[in-house]
């Protein structure tokens, strides 16, 4: 598996289980690096996962504010905890991290859709992120 790839994933999960406990993503990163210290069973923290996690704990208001601006028919709450986590992760790197192709970020968030969420999950974020892509231009404040 790609560097990455790993990095992204980790990078999700971190979202995620920001969001499940109500915490911040960077607090629940500090712990995960803190465990990896200290545990050979913890993954490492890779510097593009920190990377990941730091630009969307920045820009996280305004992405919240996009998802719910352009998923219709679905707020942020009704939303499946792990679909949201794919859509903040990738709404950031779509949308700040110019070193990505745009293809390669929603091809990579459909793979982690597939094998972490519901059948159904891969054509939503498919197309909310497509939607995103297409207003890219107007989107950063």
């Amino acid at each position: 598996m790609a560097a990455r790839n790993k990095a992204r994933k980790r990078a999700f999960q971190i979202i995620f289980e920001a969001d499940q406990r109500d915490s911040t993503p960077t607090a629940v990163m500090q712990d995960w690096i803190r465990h990896a210290g200290t545990d050979e069973r913890q993954p490492p923290v890779s510097e593009y996962t920190m990377q990941l996690i730091e630009g969307y704990a920045e820009n996280a208001e305004r992405i919240d504010e996009l998802i719910s601006t352009y998923s219709v028919g679905w707020t942020l709450d009704r939303m499946p905890a792990v679909d949201r986590s794919i859509l903040r992760l990738s709404a950031y790197e779509l949308i700040w991290s110019e070193d990505v192709p745009e293809a390669v970020v929603i091809d990579e968030a459909l793979d982690i859709a597939r094998e972490f969420s519901t059948d159904e999950s891969p054509p939503f974020i498919n197309g909310l992120l497509g939607r995103l892509q297409d207003l890219k231009p107007t989107l950063r404040r």
